[in-house]
């Protein structure tokens, strides 16, 4: 007889409550976010990665979908492998293949619904996983609430698709419990499959979560081991795996040469953290509502603005955790807290969850933070245990962390202030926040102090209902807070989120293929507008544009934002426009002239002021020269780099050797180069505005930009000579001349396919082709039929040979270990199928004899439990009628008694026989 089936049949019939759950929290969610889908014009608007990610990623990934786009994507970065690039985001999503359905304009209207669903889910998942260890579906009720509702959850509304995780999770630990308790198989395996697709980041931490919580709970002898059993949880998990790895492989193989993956945590960065307050932080973030992410108010010298610190069970706290630890001596769940404790404490066990990643985050609290609101909920219906040891220590830590962060004095710049927090004494927005985070602590302490009195006092039914109504009233409540917090911080809702972006349009009547540019813009607008671009907000893009901007020292790490003074990449990279923000910082200086040259206002539309870039080199260009990459780092910095690839391509030494004979060698060219006698014809005096170096860009009042007229600038004609000569000269005129010449050898034609691109090109003679495209071992390429070899050029590009004359270029993608992954997660399900229909044709013919102390030992512990309830409420029955005897004979001693003072009749023809004499007595 499995757990399962003893607590179904052994205890007392009790009406489930989760569908009842998932249905409130749907309330509960949408309660509060509902006030702000109806001020944002049916649109849910938050701010920070909500708005720039989450909301384009899944547009753009909707599009990509329904056209059958799942290779190259153009928009994402530079151009990036589509189901790498978005299987951390949105493809593994269950939620996001519910919109697919609905056309790609109403997308952003199904944001707020998606998370507000969510929040059901994870409410739906933990009561299954909670309920499976409590006697009570209110306790199970109240604990999935905490989970779904926790600190964690809301602070991570900012990062939408972390609650796939955070629902698949309890999930996977209840499968493992129906495996290891109850040799239920199969479900281990699906689940495993499950957890993988939906987010191979979180995964990875749930692994290592799931190997911790069962190594405590056999070495807490909760169930007997058995090595076989061992052994079917081991093959289970890797046919899980194998399920998943037609996603996982080609995410993961991408990843791994990811710089922000390869930076491993080592040394004393590994033992303790270098900024004290994040010690703090964590245990903070457990006793008060979570801090909106990049807006920290109690330990703003923590450095952890993006890194998911939140823990707080609203209501409760921490109040029954303790309770319930300082009880349980010895208790699985206990040691389950303990050990995460002392990981989220130490470095390099905190980054484990993470492969050892050197970055901060707690982004698995959400694993610990079940097993706390398991905690709770066994300790709502447990009468052994008391409350109010582990009430007063929560109110200790919570008083403290409150008086010492907002009266301990600081010195500051303006003076001695009062307080820790963020800003304090000078701004009262973050005095009003840290009120408000401890408002809400302390009163929800005062109402759990009240739930505990009644608790005692046996005021079941009154505890449960006031339990659940002051649990949905405060995540409501602090639900709004939160959100009211973090919209203040967003672009204005109404002519920059909405106008600008979501319902934009800028249409430039050019249908070639270029690249654009945006300047103080919105981060991914251009992905909102629907155009490629060089800037984008995306952790997870071709490792070739990783090494590109580093190579010419630009940081990039979870976004593209080249400065303005890179502006020669804009000609490599073939940027066409540029999109300047009306309500942002002016792409005009303060001289008059654009901050970055070569550039003349076009138009004004949707917000955005629209300039052109004169010096565009359109894509499939050629070189005269060539410098290797060891030459162009032992002779240029970093900035240097960029404004060479305008002058030569920068080949690897093996490739120079194999192509250099198609191009003349530009170091060559510079140990020979002399400056030509009338050198004042091509460089122009450094005093000189750079606007006045192409009069082409200021034709008319018009086109100087919104507030300038042609007056303010003073025309001048540039030498330029009839023939190019390359120069040496890394000077705006120079640079401007050779993106010309470039731009003379670009394609005839260029043209976007669903599976790469194509190109015509003409040449004099043999050379390599040039296309600002990131190189990846997707990519083949074939140059008029036949198969050619694809050139790694400019660090992070490709190149192909042409011979003279009409060349017809042909790039294909295919997604690497794609196939390869498909075929695995085949053969895996093939066998995991044979690998069910055996068990079960086994499990049949010989049942398994489950041994399952811990099942047993809570079996009996309920059943006493509730035969002890049966007998009190048995008890409170009798009570209550012998309560009511005494009046009822009052009554007929007072109406009746003279009626029958000479005693009483008796009827006695019930007791005769035949019919006659009971007609008699009838008559």
């Amino acid at each position: 007889m499995t757990f399962s089936y003893a607590k179904r049949h052994t205890l007392a019939k009790k009406k489930e409550l989760g569908l009842s759950t998932f249905f409130l929290a749907l309330f509960i969610a949408t309660a509060f976010f509902i006030p702000y889908i109806i001020s944002g014009h049916g649109y849910f608007i938050f701010y920070g990665d909500f708005n720039v990610q989450q909301i384009p990623f899944y547009q753009l990934c909707h599009d990509a979908v329904r056209s059958g786009n799942f290779g190259w994507n153009w928009n994402t970065d530079l151009g990036s492998p589509f189901i790498p690039a978005y299987s951390f985001y949105t493809l593994g999503s269950p939620f996001f293949w519910l919109t697919i359905p609905f056309p790609n304009h109403f997308l952003p209207y199904l944001m707020g619904p998606l998370l507000i669903l969510k929040f059901a889910c994870a409410a739906l998942t933990s009561y299954f996983f909670i309920r499976r260890f409590t006697r009570t579906p209110f306790a199970a009720q109240i604990g999935a609430l905490l989970y779904a509702f926790s600190g964690f959850s809301i602070y991570n509304i900012f990062f939408n698709h972390f609650h796939e995780a955070i629902i698949v999770f309890p999930l996977l630990l209840l499968s493992l419990e129906l495996l290891i308790t109850e040799n239920r198989r199969g479900i281990f395996a699906l689940t495993v499959a499950l957890c993988a697709v939906t987010n191979y980041f979180f995964f990875f931490g749930m692994a290592v979560f799931t190997v911790i919580y069962w190594f405590i709970r056999t070495i807490s002898k909760a169930y007997k081991f058995r090595f076989s059993r061992f052994l079917i949880l081991i093959i289970e998990a890797i046919l899980g795996v194998g399920l998943s790895v037609f996603i996982l492989l080609p995410s993961v193989m991408m990843i791994t040469s990811n710089t922000r993956v390869n930076d491993i945590l080592i040394g004393w960065g590994g033992i303790m953290y270098g900024k004290e307050q994040i010690y703090l932080n964590i245990i903070e973030c457990f006793f008060f509502p979570p801090d909106i992410p990049a807006r920290p108010i109690f330990f703003p010298g923590a450095n952890v603005k993006w890194s998911s610190l939140g823990g707080w069970l609203p209501l409760f706290s921490m109040t029954a955790v303790f309770s319930f630890c300082s009880a349980k001596k010895g208790h699985w769940i206990k040691r389950v807290i303990a050990t995460c404790a002392v990981m989220a404490l130490v470095p390099v066990l905190n980054s484990a969850f993470y492969a050892f990643n050197d970055s901060y985050y707690a982004r698995w609290f959400y694993m610990p933070i079940l097993i706390m609101a398991l905690a709770t909920a066994i300790t709502l219906e447990d009468t052994d245990i008391n409350w109010k040891k582990g009430f007063n220590t929560t109110a200790i830590i919570t008083a403290i962390i409150a008086v010492v962060i907002g009266l301990f004095p600081q010195k500051t710049d303006d003076g001695i202030v009062i307080g820790l927090y963020t800003d304090a004494g000078q701004n009262n927005f973050y005095t009003f926040r840290f009120l408000i985070a401890v408002g809400f602590a302390a009163i929800s302490l005062l109402i759990c102090r009240l739930l505990i009195m009644l608790r005692d006092m046996d005021k079941k039914m009154l505890f449960r209902r006031l339990s659940t109504g002051f649990l949905s009233i405060i995540i409501v409540a602090y639900g709004c807070v939160y959100l009211y917090q973090g919209s203040s911080h967003s672009f204005d809702r109404e002519s920059v989120m909405i106008d600008s972006l979501i319902e934009g349009e800028v249409n430039l009547e050019d249908e070639g293929n270029y690249r654009i540019d945006t300047y103080d813009c919105v981060d991914n607008t251009a992905m909102y507008l629907g155009y490629p671009s060089i800037n984008a907000f995306h952790s997870v893009v071709s490792t070739s544009i990783m090494d590109y901007y580093d190579f010419i020292g630009v940081k990039r790490d979870v976004a593209s934002r080249p400065t303005r003074e890179y502006f020669s990449i804009r000609s490599l990279l073939s940027v066409k426009y540029l999109f300047n923000r009306e309500s942002g910082d002016s792409f005009i200086g303060d001289d008059g002239y654009t901050v970055m040259p070569n550039y003349k206002y076009l138009d004004t539309q949707s917000g955005y002021y629209i300039y052109e870039n004169k010096a565009y080199i359109p894509y499939g260009f050629s070189y005269d020269y060539y410098i290797t990459k060891a030459q162009c780092e032992a002779y240029y910095s970093d900035e240097s780099r960029a404004d060479v690839m305008l002058k030569a391509i920068v080949l690897s030494d093996e490739d120079a050797l194999k192509y250099g004979s198609l191009m003349e060698s530009y170091s060559d060219y510079s140990e020979n180069y002399e400056d030509p006698e009338d050198e004042d014809e091509f460089f122009v005096p450094e005093e000189t505005p750079e606007s006045e170096l192409l009069p082409d860009l200021i034709t008319s009042g018009d086109e100087l930009g919104p507030d300038y007229t042609e007056s303010d600038f003073i025309e001048t004609e540039p030498v330029i000579p009839d023939e190019y000569v390359l120069s040496l000269s890394m000077s705006e005129d120079e640079l401007y001349k050779d993106a010309l010449h470039l731009a003379d050898s670009s394609a005839t034609s260029f043209e976007v396919t669903k599976k790469g691109f194509t190109a015509v090109v003409e040449r004099q003679q043999e050379n390599l082709v040039f296309f600002s495209v990131p190189y990846d071992k997707g990519w083949t390429a074939t140059v008029n039929g036949e198969e050619a070899e694809i050139v790694k050029a400019n660090i992070g590009y490709m190149a192909v040979k042409v011979p003279a004359g009409v060349s017809e270029i042909s790039f294909s993608y295919t997604t690497p270990y794609l196939y390869l992954g498909i075929f695995i997660s085949a053969v895996s399900l093939v066998v995991l199928i044979i690998y069910i229909i055996i068990s079960v044709i086994c499990k049949r013919v010989r049942p398994a004899h489950e041994c399952y102390p811990e099942g047993d030992a809570l079996i009996e512990k309920w059943s006493e439990e509730e035969y002890e309830i049966s007998l009190k409420e048995e008890s409170e029955k009798e009570i209550s009628l012998l309560d009511k005897m005494p009046e009822k004979v009052e009554v007929f001693n007072q109406n009746d008694i003279n009626k029958y003072d000479s005693g009483f009749k008796i009827d006695t023809s019930a007791f005769e026989n035949g019919e006659n004499s009971v007609d008699n007595n009838d008559n």
